[in-house]
């Protein structure tokens, strides 16, 4: 809760919080078979081909990252994506451990004995959802384009932000421009880089230019 009292609410997993479950879950999970995706809520599942029984069963290649969204790659080329949206997170469990309760959208469940992880959801409004999908090219459908900081240079940063007009707060929360990076990320950026959330794109000069990609 925050300090007045009130129930803070959930924020957005963002690329610092999807690259720690990312790194924490490439050991528990690759090279593991993924033996069955069980659904909790009805709500959470949102493709239909094809069909979710054709990931049981599949050892886990790699874990991916897609902007926002994690990605078990399994073995024939098929991808089961997860968007936690804002509510949505990972939780691990030991084999036989209870589980998380009603917050529950579903449970990824592992040959062996490692454990299983779990999908929450601590809110009313489900928006978290899994798709799986078949190829990289139905991947990346699924990608709204933007560049990766992780993965980019100075230059084609500073291109991303730079391709409109517009502030510096809406430019870097673009997942169009700059991959997986969200309102609090982006408030942190500016902060460390003292400058605006409001200082346009156009008139940024090479010193805040720099400064501001240093960050990313």
């Amino acid at each position: 809760r925050a300090r007045n009292g009130t129930r803070r609410r959930p924020r957005m997993p963002e690329l610092p919080d999807l690259e720690a479950y990312r790194v924490a879950l490439a050991p528990r999970l690759i090279g593991r078979r993924l033996e069955r995706v069980r659904l909790l809520s009805p709500f959470v599942l949102r493709s239909v081909d094809p069909p979710l029984a054709a990931a049981h069963g599949r050892s886990v290649d790699s874990i991916e990252r897609l902007g926002k969204r994690i990605v078990f790659a399994l073995d024939g080329e098929l991808f089961l994506v997860v968007h936690l949206m804002v509510a949505g997170r990972f939780q691990w469990r030991a084999q036989g451990a209870k589980g998380p309760g009603r917050i529950a959208a579903a449970a990824f469940e592992i040959e062996g004995d490692s454990g299983a992880l779990w999908l929450t959801e601590a809110s009313k409004t489900k928006r978290a959802w899994i798709r799986l999908v078949e190829g990289r090219a139905a991947l990346a459908e699924l990608d709204p384009g933007g560049v990766e900081p992780l993965a980019s240079s100075d230059a084609e940063l500073r291109g991303a932000l730079a391709r409109e007009n517009r502030t510096l707060k809406r430019a870097l929360t673009d997942p169009r421009l700059v991959a997986a990076i969200g309102n609090a990320y982006s408030d942190e950026i500016l902060w460390r880089a003292n400058l605006s959330p409001f200082a346009r794109t156009g008139t940024l000069g090479d010193a805040e230019w720099a400064a501001l990609i240093e960050l990313l």
